[in-house]
């Protein structure tokens, strides 16, 4: 089945437009405004005039998102039935199609009695986070806050009686870290006239997107701007088809309350001060521009009773670092359980990674991104200053790094091991560093090496193969030929966004071409990474007459199939190439190539 070409999407849209390569397939949301979710994550790169504005958020690249409301409670169980993706969708028409008269009676079940900001910011603060954002009204409508002008909030509504965003932001401001909201300015399910949500109002008079945009959204945007002390930025959502005047209205009323607070590009109409990547998104190659990625620690943004496949403290900071590496910050979720707790299994991995970060505060904090504008076999890099910190997540055990296209002048190459720095001995051949280090890794996590060099970092962003470790290169990088390379998302369950760049729209004069290096010339085992649809011969070959043919399977999953064995006669600059020799390659879509060096 044909993929649809990737669009940015919001936290957990309702709209699905794939037929997904695991067999899930969601029908697109029935009624009017079909289009409605989708966002625009771009900013407004006039916005920035106020060099205080998001000073965390340039400088401290790492936060806590923290995704918690009524459907917390909930926990994606609706009458005796666990609905599997995100919870805070429960309402939507692809999970459990709630009415808003049957959700609002949920609030008076709603008592986080062990909520405990002081603890939920003392984790931010040990996990290496600067600042906190929290959701204060999500689509549902229901307000984590005090709310003066819509009784369905958290104290009038609930037995808690309490405003739980009160007591966060004294408790950032006591711990140094800043604070901001999440706020669904768009889609409203319980309001009338919000978009998503009913047409009329208990009186029966007809409500429109005007009078919710003036009754609810912009006096509770005035409130959270107003009454909590400075905030660090406002993170909208969902903008789907709302007219730029509401969105002109909102930046305005942030900026006028909080001038050193950003706002997200998914406010929309390029209006924000930054912009949002694809949920769940770690791009492949370096991002200009302000950026994040917005991420969560296991598979959902709210809490869900069943998921319990969480992220490692390991893959946790990689995807941080990676981030960093590519030049954008790093908003990590965490659900807090109905009880207001944040659960021990996310806690646990945050503190491990923060301590790791704690050791290493110039790998990520004020860090640039990788002058080799991707990630490297073994890891990736960051740079403070003229230093460059290697970050090593697998570290080889032969004895030897090698580091491709270093153009730098060096002056010192040290193993950081804490504050210790040992020197390394190196030596440079045919462009590449050919590192000295212990046949052990320091840390058990990520090992940092540092190189010092003459004057900014710069190198050579080219595709290199490492001699003695597996080495990925991405269709992101080649050069397609007769064939289709584009972005592709998909959800492995509601909500759950897996991202990829695909080559699809095969012919037999199609051709997918990468320029890169090798060191270390031989046979290296060649893997395609790939979709399809029955048999497939795949031809793989570089401009030194190295040629690779042969037929696998194919599936409905990206998996990797052996090619074959490719010589390599010699160490240098090569083009390598794939072309789709049979099968069917208007189902066949290519992700990546793998190759490793055969001993």
């Amino acid at each position: 089945m044909k993929h649809k070409i990737k669009i940015k999407l919001s936290v957990g849209l309702t709209i699905i437009l794939f037929f997904f390569s695991n067999g899930i397939n969601l029908a697109q949301e029935s009624g009017k405004k079909k289009m409605n979710e989708m966002w625009d994550g771009k900013a407004n790169s006039n916005s920035e005039t106020n060099t205080t504005r998001g000073r965390l958020f340039r400088d401290g690249k790492y936060a806590m998102f923290i995704h918690w409301g009524l459907f917390s409670q909930l926990s994606n169980k609706w009458k005796g039935k666990t609905y599997y993706g995100i919870g805070e969708w429960l309402m939507n028409s692809n999970m459990a199609n709630i009415s808003a008269q049957d959700y609002l009676p949920v609030a008076k079940d709603f008592n986080p009695v062990n909520f405990n900001a002081k603890a939920i910011v003392q984790l931010a603060k040990d996990a290496g986070m600067k600042y906190i954002v929290v959701t204060s009204k999500h689509h549902d409508g229901f307000a984590m806050f005090h709310s003066k002008d819509n009784k369905f909030n958290i104290v009038d509504a609930t037995p808690f009686k309490r405003d739980p965003m009160i007591e966060l932001a004294k408790a950032c401001k006591d711990a140094g870290l800043g604070f901001g909201f999440y706020y669904s300015q768009n889609q409203d399910w319980t309001a009338p006239g919000g978009n998503g949500g009913p047409e009329k109002d208990e009186q029966g008079n007809k409500k429109i997107f005007d009078d919710y945009f003036k009754e609810k959204c912009y006096p509770q945007v005035q409130q959270i701007t107003t009454d909590y002390g400075p905030i660090e930025l406002v993170w909208f959502d969902t903008p789907g088809g709302m007219d730029k005047k509401y969105a002109e209205q909102l930046v305005a009323l942030v900026h006028k309350n909080q001038p050193g607070a950003y706002v997200s590009g998914r406010v929309g109409h390029n209006l924000g001060d930054y912009s949002t990547l694809g949920d769940m998104e770690v791009p492949k190659q370096n991002v200009e521009g302000l950026w994040e990625s917005v991420d969560v620690t296991n598979d959902a943004w709210g809490y869900a009773w069943y998921d319990q496949n969480w992220k490692s403290a390991k893959e946790l900071l990689t995807r941080t670092l990676s981030t960093v590496a590519r030049g954008g910050t790093y908003m990590l979720n965490v659900g807090p359980k109905p009880d207001g707790t944040i659960p021990e299994q996310a806690a646990l991995a945050l503190r491990n990674s923060g301590n790791w970060i704690k050791k290493y505060p110039q790998t990520l904090y004020a860090a640039k991104a990788s002058p080799w504008k991707h990630t490297l076999p073994w890891g990736d890099a960051t740079v403070q200053g003229n230093k460059i910190s290697l970050l090593v997540y697998e570290w080889p055990t032969t004895g030897h790094l090698y580091l491709p296209g270093l153009l730098s002048e060096i002056t010192s190459v040290k193993l950081v091991n804490n504050k210790k720095r040992e020197a390394l001995k190196f030596t440079k051949k045919n462009g590449w560093l050919d590192l000295a280090i212990p046949v052990k890794a320091p840390e058990t996590l990520v090992s940092v090496v540092e190189i010092t060099v003459k004057g900014s970092p710069k190198a050579n962003s080219i595709q290199s193969v490492d001699p003695k470790m597996e080495t990925v290169i991405y269709a992101d990088f080649a050069k397609a030929i007769n064939c289709e390379k584009a972005g592709k998302s998909w959800m492995e369950k509601f909500g759950e966004w897996k991202h990829i760049t695909q080559v699809t729209n095969w012919a037999t004069d199609s051709k997918l071409e990468w320029d890169l290096e090798v060191l270390q010339p031989g046979y290296y085992q060649t893997e395609l990474n790939y979709t399809g649809l029955g048999r497939i011969v795949w031809k793989v070959e570089n401009n030194e007459g190295g040629i690779v043919q042969n037929q696998q399977n194919s599936s409905s999953v990206y998996t990797w199939y052996p090619m074959g064995w490719m010589k390599f006669e010699h160490p240098g600059k090569y083009k390598i190439s794939v072309s789709l020799v049979e099968g069917d390659g208007q189902k066949a879509s290519l992700s990546a190539i793998r190759l490793k060096k055969v001993e």
